[in-house]
Parts: C-alpha cells; structure tokens; sequence
C-alpha cells in the first residue's frame, strides 16, 4: 500500500526539519565554546541528511503540488519543528508570539492551498 503524498511529503520534510533545525542551532548550545569553522562542519554534516530527506519530499511533493505550496508547507512544519527544539533543547521559554506567529501560516496555508 502507497502512501499518499500528502503524508509522504509531510514526513520527510518534517525528518528533514528536524536535521535542519539541529544543525542551524544546535551548535549554540553543544559548541558554543568551539571556533566557527569547527561547528560549521558540524553542521554541514548534519545538514546532508536534511538535504537526503529534503530533496525527495519535495520531488515527491511537486508531483501534486505547486513549488509555493511546497515552500508554505515547509514553513509551516518548521515553526511545528522549531518550537518544541527551542523549548525542550535549548531550554527557551514558550513565547505567545510562537501562537501568532503559528495564526500567520495558518492563513499562509489556508491562501496558497485553497482551490
């Protein structure tokens, strides 16, 4: 049994959003103390399996869906992604602001997918 694509293109872009969000901000908490160029290639490393997972989501997604639709998905995940990484990894407190702005891609969705 296939998946949908909706499902498939979700899953890999929020794995990918996982890898992303680690390799754009972990550093901060795990090298801070390490020269740039050190956690740069830390985060490069971690950065291709973002690219690996990222790369067929969206090949997959653009089977059924418009290159903005793939992009407002992808934000729409990375705030998903975000919040709970700054919250319980990097200890960061819950904002409201996380709320709106979370209101704001509702809408983004609502207006780049509706028919």
């Amino acid at each position: 049994m296939q998946l949908p694509v909706i499902v498939q293109t979700a899953g890999l872009l929020t794995l990918s959003n996982v890898f992303m969000t680690v390799a754009w901000y972990g550093h901060l908490k795990n090298l801070s103390g390490k020269p740039w160029w050190i956690a740069a290639l830390i985060s490069w490393g971690i950065a291709l399996f973002e690219y690996l997972l990222q790369v067929p989501a969206n090949r997959i997604g653009h089977t059924q869906y418009s290159l903005a639709q793939l992009k407002i998905m992808q934000e729409a995940i990375t705030l998903t992604v975000f919040v709970p990484f700054a919250m319980i990894y990097m200890n960061q407190p819950f904002k409201t602001d996380y709320i709106w702005a979370a209101l704001c891609l509702v809408g983004a969705v609502y207006f780049i997918f509706r028919s």
